[in-house]
C-alpha cells in the first residue's frame, strides 16, 4: 500500500501562506477514504484544525498580529503517494490524536 500524503497550510491575517506536507510511511495500510472521511468530521467549520491537537509542526509566522491572526491551520488535502516518508510521526498516532479532537465541546461547553 502507498503512503500517505498529508498538505496542509497556515494562512495568517493578512492572507500571507506558509505550507507543509508530512509523508506518512503507511504499513497497516489505513484506507485513504477513512482518512479523508475522518478529517473532514474534525475540521472547524470545514477547513481549520489545530496543529497541537493533531501533534503536526506549528507553520505560523514568527510576526503576530493579535487584530489579525489565528490558532488554527487549515487542511488541504490527503492523497497517497510512493514518495518516501518525511517525518518520523507514525500514522496509526496521527489518527488517533484526530480521532480524539473534541473543539466543539471544549468550545461549546464553556458557554
Amino acid at each position: 500500500m502507498p503512503n500517505i500524503k498529508f498538505s496542509y497550510l497556515y494562512r495568517d491575517g493578512g492572507n500571507y501562506k506558509k505550507y507543509r506536507f508530512l509523508i506518512f510511511a503507511n504499513p497497516t495500510n489505513f484506507d485513504l477514504d477513512y482518512l479523508t472521511s475522518l478529517i473532514q468530521s474534525k475540521l472547524i467549520d470545514g477547513s481549520w484544525f489545530y496543529v497541537n491537537e493533531w501533534k503536526l509542526p506549528d507553520l505560523h509566522f514568527d510576526t503576530w498580529d493579535n487584530d489579525l491572526d489565528h490558532t488554527f491551520h487549515e487542511f488541504e488535502n490527503i492523497v497517497y503517494t510512493d514518495e518516501g516518508p518525511n517525518t518520523p510521526l507514525n500514522l496509526a498516532e496521527f489518527v488517533l490524536a484526530i480521532e480524539q479532537t473534541d473543539w466543539y465541546t471544549k468550545i461549546y461547553s464553556k458557554r
